[in-house]
């Protein structure tokens, strides 16, 4: 039976951009098949009455150094946007829609787009600049555009949140492992050991 972590993500969250940095190399270590479920965060928020933790100051304060520390440690360049928070809801459509339509490329587009927020620290609230990053990494930014507008797509972007939500899910990164429902990039730990606990 294929060894399968289900990693729920959405890429204006700083912790799931360092978890998408560690996933390829823990799915390898361990013989599992990485499911990407791309969310909208902000359902998530609204669904569970949960907030970001940038919007506490003390907490927020913190979570830059925290997160700043497992970059180091990772070996990825990180660096918190000025532009925060970013409005993901285009961005996580395309990511949904790339899933659909053209599945090799979704993994490209994500890299691409939490590269820009997260390492570049560019305005991905701004279309201008969506459209430049999308084009620098050879994608069509007027053909993406229009996929977000895919009805299909707005509904499985829908659907996949409402999914995490009632399973339990309160933030990103999510991961699943035989049911059993791991949070945040630092328990990638026991993700990791859950997956090595399979025969």
């Amino acid at each position: 039976m294929t060894k399968v972590v289900e990693f729920f993500f959405d890429v204006g969250s700083p912790a799931a951009y360092l978890a998408w940095t560690q996933m390829p190399k823990i799915a390898a270590e361990t013989g599992a098949t990485v499911d990407y479920k791309p969310i909208l965060l902000g359902g998530v928020f609204q669904a569970t009455a949960n907030r970001s933790p940038m919007e506490v100051p003390a907490k927020g304060r913190y979570m830059n150094d925290d997160l700043q520390r497992f970059a180091t440690r990772y070996g990825v360049p990180y660096s918190h946007n000025p532009h925060f928070p970013i409005n993901t809801l285009t961005l996580m459509r395309g990511a949904v829609g790339l899933q659909l339509r053209e599945p090799a490329r979704m993994v490209p587009y994500v890299e691409a787009v939490f590269r820009a927020i997260w390492v570049d620290g560019k305005n991905m609230n701004d279309p201008a600049t969506v459209g430049g990053v999308l084009h620098a990494a050879g994608f069509d930014a007027q053909a993406l555009l229009a996929l977000t507008a895919d009805p299909e797509v707005k509904d499985r972007l829908k659907a996949v949140t409402q999914d995490a939500v009632a399973r339990g899910a309160f933030g990103a990164p999510t991961f699943f492992v035989d049911g059993q429902m791991y949070w945040g990039q630092d328990r990638l730990d026991f993700v990791k050991e859950a997956l090595e606990a399979r025969p």
